[in-house]
C-alpha cells in the first residue's frame, strides 16, 4: 500500500498549487481519502477529505472556499486544489486513508511554502 503526495512548492501569498496523491497496492475506490498538514512546530491537522465516490467532501474551516478536493478512482489519484494561499497554509501536506491514520502509517509528504 502506497499513498504519495506531490505537487508542493513555494508560492507567494494569493498564489495557487494543486497537490496530487498517487495510490497503489490497494482498492483505492473503497477508501475515503483525507488530506492532512503539519506546520513547523504545530500538530498535524486534517485539511479535507473526500468520500469513496467523491460525492461528499469536508474541509477545515480555514480552507473552506479556497481549497477543493477531488479524486479520480480510475487512475487511483486524489487532488487538492489550493487557491488564494496564505502564509498560514505553509506546511507539509500528506494524503492518507482513515485506517492508515489510525495505525500511524504515513508516507512522505509534500512541502508547501507560502511567502507574504
Amino acid at each position: 500500500v502506497q499513498l504519495q503526495a506531490s505537487g508542493g512548492g513555494s508560492v507567494e501569498s494569493g498564489g495557487s498549487l494543486t497537490l496530487a496523491c498517487a495510490a497503489s497496492g490497494f482498492n483505492f475506490y473503497e477508501f475515503e481519502i483525507g488530506w492532512f498538514r503539519q506546520a513547523p512546530g504545530k500538530v498535524l491537522e486534517g485539511v479535507s477529505c473526500i468520500s469513496r465516490n467523491g460525492d461528499n467532501t469536508r474541509y477545515l474551516d480555514s480552507v473552506k472556499g479556497r481549497f477543493t478536493v477531488s479524486r479520480d478512482n480510475a487512475n487511483m489519484k486524489a487532488y487538492l486544489e489550493m487557491n488564494n494561499l496564505k502564509p498560514e497554509d505553509t506546511a507539509a501536506y500528506y494524503c492518507n486513508t482513515p485506517s492508515r491514520v489510525l495505525s500511524g502509517t504515513w508516507a512522505q509528504g509534500t512541502l508547501v511554502t507560502v511567502s507574504s
